[in-house]
């Protein structure tokens, strides 16, 4: 090789080095397949190619274009992406032969040059949009993994540019073989995560349906991915005729902690059942279950019973491990957290003595059990969440029960990056005639 030629070798090597890395750092900044093929066309326009065509198709072989990218944001790229035509088993275009498993091909301005009529739908809205946008020379790659095409690429480089070459086929392949892999990873992802939150789903509890009065409950899944997680509330009547209203959450944002909300919140029913004691007794008994059932997890839990009404009026019994405190709101629309009967957190020391905490509840009053998804915020105090949610509260007593909890959550956790139950209680005016007159 000429001396003369080794520098522009050595430099373009090194920018297809780079090329590569700043792929690989896009794909993985997010988890999100659709989203990881727009950022990786945003590299590679105008680095490699002068616009470019991200496609995915799914396990029932439908196309969709998720992304167009052109090196000339005044581009007109309206109605270009969403769901295409079916591929054709027996159609011969570049496109379909990739998708149906063959490698990276070469494209030319000449395969579409020209206007005549095709009958394969997929091969006319290709041939469209390469004539529409332009071009001298371009590449579509698959997308595979597991030996499956989980999509295309397409490159173009117009007529300033150096026409892509057969020796440009690796490169691109290359960058379409990461591309592929991430796809995969990012759907199998998806379907753990969504498996995890029909799980969690279906392991949610009915609620008891009690004369007087009205409870409410809640769970939504965080915003963010891989964010589905061992958050929980039950509520169940005791033997003795007490509410048992709970609200929990196990350490962890995977399925695991999901699993292990299901075996603690399981073992918390069986004790609370057959014990029948204090909260806090009942929370200490959990501890020491935990520690040989499930060592090593952690949770926080609020342990509350429901008594009454005795003359009329209905007394909370409650412990807290580690858990953030219920909200007391009045029917003018005071606000009380109730943060007595506090104790560690399960998991940490299943010998410890844990206490408990009473009060009174107003008639009408409202309750709520919340996990720390609906009001904590990153960068931001606990405390200010804290006085949010009090303030919502506040302005929303006078709204039925069900309305309350979907606004809460509407206004308290939109975007929340973990999940979030609540469940909610709501006295009546006065004690029930059966009550009464017993």
């Amino acid at each position: 090789m000429d001396s003369s030629d080794v520098e522009p070798a050595l430099q373009e090597a090194l920018d297809r080095l780079t090329l590569l890395d700043q792929t690989a750092a896009v794909l993985a900044s997010t988890l999100d397949a659709d989203e990881g093929m727009r950022r990786v066309c945003r590299v590679l326009v105008p680095a490699l190619a002068d616009w470019c065509v991200g496609d995915l198709m799914d396990e029932d072989g439908r196309v969709e274009r998720v992304c167009v990218t052109h090196r000339d944001p005044g581009t007109a790229l309206v109605g270009m992406t969403g769901l295409l035509p079916g591929v054709g088993e027996d159609a011969d275009d570049p496109w379909s032969r990739v998708l149906r498993g063959t490698g990276a091909l070469l494209l030319s301005a000449g395969q579409f040059a020209s206007e005549r009529e095709t009958t394969d739908p997929f091969h006319a809205l290709n041939s469209e949009l390469f004539r529409r946008l332009g071009g001298a020379s371009g590449i579509v790659a698959p997308l595979r993994a597991r030996r499956r095409a989980l999509g295309a690429l397409t490159l173009v480089r117009d007529a300033d540019r150096p026409p892509f070459e057969e020796r440009d086929l690796a490169l691109v392949e290359g960058l379409a073989r990461r591309v592929g892999l991430a796809v995969d990873n990012a759907r199998l992802h998806a379907e753990v995560q969504t498996i995890a939150e029909r799980m969690q789903r279906s392991l949610l509890p009915r609620l008891p349906v009690i004369d007087g009065l009205r409870i409410a409950a809640r769970y939504t899944p965080a915003t963010s991915s891989a964010q589905v997680g061992g958050d929980w509330y039950d509520s169940f009547v005791l033997p003795q005729g007490d509410t048992a209203l709970i609200i929990g959450d196990v350490t962890g944002h995977d399925l695991q902690a999901a699993v292990a909300m299901s075996q603690i919140r399981n073992m918390l029913r069986g004790i609370a059942c057959d014990r029948q004691e204090p909260p806090g007794r009942i929370l200490r008994r959990l501890d020491l279950a935990m520690s040989v059932l499930s060592p090593h997890q952690t949770a926080t839990c609020v342990y509350a019973l429901l008594k009454g009404p005795e003359d009329g009026r209905y007394q909370l019994d409650w412990a807290s491990a580690g858990h953030l405190p219920p909200l007391l709101v009045t029917p003018a629309g005071d606000t009380t957290y109730l943060d007595a009967g506090r104790g560690m957190v399960l998991g940490v020391d299943p010998g410890a003595e844990r206490v408990g905490a009473g009060a009174v509840l107003p008639p009408a009053g409202t309750l709520i059990l919340y996990t720390d998804g609906l009001v904590e915020r990153r960068g931001e105090s606990l405390d200010h969440g804290l006085t949010r949610l009090r303030q919502h509260a506040a302005a929303l007593v006078d709204q039925d029960l069900d309305v309350m909890c979907e606004e809460l959550l509407a206004g308290l956790a939109p975007d929340a990056e973990d999940d979030v139950a609540l469940i909610a209680l709501r006295l009546p005016t006065s004690a029930p005639e059966a009550s009464r007159d017993a």
